[in-house]
Parts: structure tokens; C-alpha cells; sequence
């Protein structure tokens, strides 16, 4: 039996605990995400990449490891030759990250489910609405972890906007509007750079290119934060810029549970925004804004008192549950690449817990999981049907579990 990974007195209050060792995780594409995660993943002490299928070239693949520091018997040409080694080695991964285009996510993350492989798997989740409901499925038969990248959700002041919410801060919603506006699209010549194409090719990215990207990360924080499900979109897609396959601009209505209205836009063509992700939540008491280029700043209102700015770190109204991701004091930044650590430290407790056979409180970790990546693609096949209808008002897609359901049979 393997030895346990977790302390013999967990504790679920508090900071998260240390591990008996460090966890090995194997790589899945070679891009540049993968870098900047494996970077994060590093960050929290809790992994150590193992393995990688980097190029389904033998020979790419054995020179990409090496700058992994990979040994070459770990340097896989294919994640399924990587799947079913790994999974018959007593030292192989315990989890996979797969940083791929879209088009391969779905037979990536099948392989490795059923290799009995936990996964940590970019956004969108697949390109198809039925693969999703599939994952969902396979996840939940083979009992594996199953991430989905919205690291959005694991900023800090993200998880605290969701806390105040949730007490009542801000009275009932009554309005929901998000923002992910980004620059990196004006050129007109930006679709010939490799790391591009791809985004542009319908075949690879799938039906959309700006709205399965970025919009889907709107998409989650709005529900995330506000505790509601996006029901109905009416939706606009444009190419602002040079001419593309794939839209580079989704402008849309929306609506949440309790009929509660909302806007939400996505553009790649705005000058001077870089990470330009905005949430703006009000209710019927006050109001929260929160802004990607400001991170560690939370806006709050109650209507009629002076408005207050929280800042990440400890104290001054940051709760305790909120404190486990901060990793410095306020005043000294934190960014995006912790928030990429904050996601792999739940991704790393959820492991753990899994194979020590523990259950803990359904409350304890935050991060999104397959039924999230699920409800993303169902938002970004929404936005498709209203765009192609000529922006009518479209019902986002039944629960994941009719939908699994209906896949199952």
C-alpha cells in the first residue's frame, strides 16, 4: 500500500497542510501555458513534473524533455504510449496536465481517466458539447480528479468577492456584467505567428476562436462570484480587425437564474487592455468591482457609505478561508502566476485526499472541476446557436446531469 500522502491530523480549518512528498505530474503539449504552469505548479512545493508527451515528433519530444530535465524514458512522442506507461510504473505520475490546442483535449483527458490518471485540463474543455458530457461521465465512473483551467477563480480578492456574496454583503443580485477585453489581436498580420494559427483554424480551435478562449473565462467568474447559473444569451459575433475564420469580438445579453440580467463582452482588438478581465456585481444593498490588472484590489460599496478598496493579504476584513492562498503581505504583489499556484495547491489537495481515501468537506476546496469545463462549452454552443440565429436569445443547454444521462444511454 502506498505510503499516505496527507498528515494523520488533517485538519480541514486553516492553511493547507504539507504533503509526505512531492507530487509528479506529467505534461501534455509544450507550449507556452504549459511552461507558465508548470511554473506555478513548482510554486506551491506540492509538484515536481515527472513525465511529458511534448511533440509527437520522437525526436522533438526527446529534445523538449531535455530542457524539462526529463530522463529520456520519460520523454513520451504520445500521450496515450504516456498514459499506459506511466499508469504501470510505481513511480509514475499521479496526475497529468494537458496543455494542448483544443481539439485535443477530449482524447487526451479519456486516456488518461481511464489509465486511472488524475487531470488538470485547459479551457475550454472540448470543442464538442456531447465530449464534454462524456468527460463528465468518465470522471465520475473512474472516481479521478478532474480540473479545469478558469484560473481566474483562484485570485484571492476573486474568492473573497464570491465570500461577500455569498454572506449577503451586497443583498440580492440584481445585475451581473463582465468584461475581457485584450489588445494582442490589433495587427493586422497577428494570425500568421505560430502560437496564432491555431486559434484561427475551426478545426483545431472549433467553432469559435474569442469566445471559447476568453469569453468562457467571463462566462465562469460571473457564476463563480455571483453564486448564479447563466441561463439564456443573446449573442453577437464580429471581426473587428484583419479578416479570420473565427471571431475576434462576442458581444452578448445575458440572463441568470431568477431572470437577473447581465452583459457580457470579449474582445481581442482593444487598444491598451491587456488583461482587461472585469467583474462587476450589484445588489440590491452595494456592490463589488473587481479588475484582472488590479488583482490584489477589491471594490466595495454599500450604497449610501463611502466606497471601500480591500487589499489582498492578511486582516483588514480578508477572511480566513481567503488567507490560504496569500502568499505575501499587502503591498507586495501577486499576480497571475500565483493564481495559477493557488489552482495546483487544490488540484494538489484534491489529489492527495483521493489517494489517502479521505472525504473531505464538500466546502474545503474551491477549484473548478470537469462540471465547470462542461457548463463552459455549453455556454460557448449557446453564444454559436444566438450568433448563427441572428442574436435571438438562446437557452444555455440542460443541467450536466440530464446531459450525461443522455449520453450514458
Amino acid at each position: 500500500m502506498a505510503d499516505k500522502l496527507l498528515p494523520d491530523d488533517l485538519s480541514f480549518e486553516g492553511p493547507f497542510p504539507h504533503l509526505s512528498r512531492r507530487l509528479r505530474i506529467g505534461i501534455v503539449g509544450g507550449g507556452r501555458i504549459s511552461v507558465t504552469q508548470a511554473t506555478a505548479a513548482r510554486l506551491t512545493d506540492y509538484w515536481e513534473v515527472a513525465a511529458g508527451a511534448l511533440s509527437s515528433d520522437p525526436n522533438k519530444a526527446k529534445s523538449r524533455g531535455e530542457k524539462w530535465f526529463l530522463p529520456e524514458e520519460r520523454c513520451y512522442s504520445s500521450f496515450k504510449e504516456m498514459a499506459r506507461v506511466e499508469a504501470e510504473r510505481p513511480d509514475g505520475v499521479d496526475a497529468v496536465m494537458i496543455t494542448t490546442p483544443n481539439h485535443v483535449h477530449y482524447d487526451a483527458a479519456r486516456t488518461f481517466l481511464a489509465a486511472g490518471i488524475d487531470v488538470l485540463c485547459d479551457k475550454p474543455l472540448t470543442n464538442e458539447y456531447s465530449e464534454a458530457a462524456d468527460l463528465v461521465r468518465l470522471s465520475r465512473e473512474s472516481g479521478c480528479v478532474f480540473g479545469v483551467c478558469y484560473v481566474m477563480a483562484s485570485f484571492p480578492m476573486v474568492r473573497q468577492a464570491r465570500e461577500m456574496v455569498q454572506d449577503g454583503l451586497i443583498g440580492r443580485v440584481n445585475q451581473i456584467h463582465v468584461e475581457f477585453m485584450q489588445d494582442w489581436m490589433v495587427p493586422d498580420d497577428v494570425g500568421e505567428a505560430d502560437h496564432v494559427k491555431w486559434r484561427l483554424d475551426p478545426a483545431k480551435s472549433g467553432a469559435t476562436s474569442c469566445t471559447g478562449d476568453i469569453a468562457t473565462h467571463a462566462h465562469h467568474i460571473a457564476s463563480f462570484v455571483s453564486g448564479l447559473t447563466m441561463t439564456e444569451l443573446r449573442a453577437e459575433m464580429h471581426v473587428c480587425g484583419a479578416p479570420k475564420l473565427l471571431e475576434d469580438t462576442v458581444m452578448m445579453m445575458t440572463r441568470f437564474d431568477g431572470d437577473i440580467p447581465g452583459t457580457l463582452i470579449a474582445t481581442r482588438l482593444a487598444s491598451g487592455n491587456r488583461g482587461g478581465l472585469r467583474l462587476r456585481v450589484y445588489g440590491s444593498e452595494g456592490g463589488i468591482e473587481w479588475d484582472l490588472e488590479k488583482p490584489d484590489h477589491l471594490k466595495f460599496n454599500r450604497y449610501g457609505d463611502p466606497d471601500s478598496i480591500l487589499s489582498r493579504g492578511q486582516g483588514a476584513g480578508i477572511t480566513p478561508r481567503v488567507e490560504r492562498f496569500v502568499r505575501l503581505a499587502r503591498g507586495f504583489s501577486e499576480g497571475m502566476i500565483e493564481a495559477w499556484a493557488n489552482l495546483y495547491t487544490e488540484f494538489a489537495m484534491a489529489v492527495a485526499v483521493r489517494q489517502d481515501g479521505i472525504k473531505p468537506p464538500p466546502d474545503w476546496l474551491d477549484f473548478p472541476g470537469v462540471e465547470d469545463g462542461a457548463r463552459g462549452v455549453q455556454f460557448v454552443d449557446a453564444a454559436v446557436k444566438s450568433n448563427e440565429s441572428g442574436g435571438t436569445w438562446v437557452e444555455i443547454a440542460s443541467p450536466i446531469d440530464a446531459l450525461v444521462q443522455r449520453r450514458s444511454n
